[in-house]
């Protein structure tokens, strides 16, 4: 597949869904490194409470989520319901998602890129050590959100 004909999202294969649901499970046990949570957000059609492991980065001191894989469940389920929930263990953090334009992404998703490089390159058309400008075009495929301090 070349990089324009790369879909919307690109659906984790069967090993990846089981990864991911064990490492959720760790995460939500507290198990991880300190930028995994698990993403608890609500679903747009049947309201149910989902929850998906997540890499929360920093970058000049606000908090970002990036959606390597492009449009997944959780990115269209936080369009609808930008109220979300970040656990690790027995912590919770109340958050709306504010998305980025895509003029905002290139800089977050460079930084993403450089800094978990070994999970995610596998989804990125361009090198991670690549310029902020490097990724404008492809800038649209992937959805990010700045994580805002929600008070309940």
């Amino acid at each position: 597949m070349t990089a324009s004909s790369r879909p919307e999202f690109l659906v984790p294969t069967r090993g990846e869904r089981v990864f991911n649901r064990i490492f959720g499970a760790l995460v939500r046990l507290g198990v991880g490194l300190s930028h995994n949570y698990l993403l608890e957000v609500r679903g747009r059609t049947t309201g149910r409470v989902y929850g998906t492991p997540v890499n929360v980065i920093d970058v000049g001191g606000r908090r970002f989520l990036v959606a390597g894989r492009g449009r997944a469940q959780w990115v269209r389920n936080a369009e609808v319901a930008p109220d979300v929930t970040l656990k690790r263990g027995r912590r919770r953090e109340a958050w709306t998602l504010r998305p980025l334009t895509n003029d905002e992404k290139p800089e977050i998703l460079a930084t993403y890129l450089d800094r978990y490089r070994r999970t995610v390159q596998r989804y990125f058309p361009i090198a991670a050590g690549s310029p902020p400008s490097a990724f404008a075009p492809f800038a649209d495929r992937y959805p990010v959100f700045e994580l805002r301090q929600r008070r309940d």
